[in-house]
């Protein structure tokens, strides 16, 4: 478990996108490592589904244990938290138990890939939670569309440019599934 509680840090214990989060991706100082990595509780020092799930019962998701979903999980059944990470947490919870964790995080790898992608070539300096919105809200097949439609969006254009040809493609997407990314209309 490489000096952490976990293996994997890029899916919280609670069945938060880790490695979607703008928190995870900054290169700030107020980055997180990721769930159970080292140095986690120095920026959460008072989770309590990592102490409860891999530090107590030694597993990497809470799906894993019999009392799954536990009253841990009553305040996001309630949906008090707006993170937009906490929106798949039940969903991510699920598809672990039913598929496993190596499918689902294999799943996560070419989110997290796409994910870079998108920031690497089309950040303006103000899309990054933009882009980790889209990355975790968006089903697989469409962001994996989004990637490839990319394709055409001309390179000599400036990083205004191309960054607005992105957020139309992913508006396109939104559009035929019904999610409200809340794209700023100009």
């Amino acid at each position: 478990m490489s000096n952490g509680l976990k293996k994997y840090n890029t899916i919280g214990c609670c069945g938060i996108d880790c490695g979607l989060c703008p928190r995870f991706i900054s290169q700030s100082d107020s980055a997180c490592p990721g769930c159970g990595a080292p140095d986690f509780y120095e920026k959460h020092p008072s989770c309590g589904f990592l102490t409860c799930c891999a530090k107590n019962h030694g597993l990497e998701i809470c799906s894993e244990c019999n009392d799954f979903p536990c009253k841990r999980f009553d305040s996001e059944r309630e949906g008090y938290d707006s993170f937009v990470t906490h929106k798949k947490v039940f969903e991510n919870q699920e598809k672990i138990k039913s598929h496993g964790l190596d499918k689902f995080l294999i799943e996560q790898t070419q989110r997290i890939e796409i994910l870079n992608y998108m920031i690497d070539n089309y950040d303006n300096g103000r899309s990054k939670s933009f882009f980790c919105q889209t990355c975790t809200l968006l089903p697989l097949d469409s962001l994996l569309e989004i990637r490839q439609d990319c394709d055409s969006i001309d390179d000599s254009l400036d990083i205004k440019e191309r960054n607005q040809a992105i957020k139309g493609l992913i508006q396109k997407n939104t559009d035929k599934l019904n999610i409200d990314l809340k794209l700023r209309k100009k």
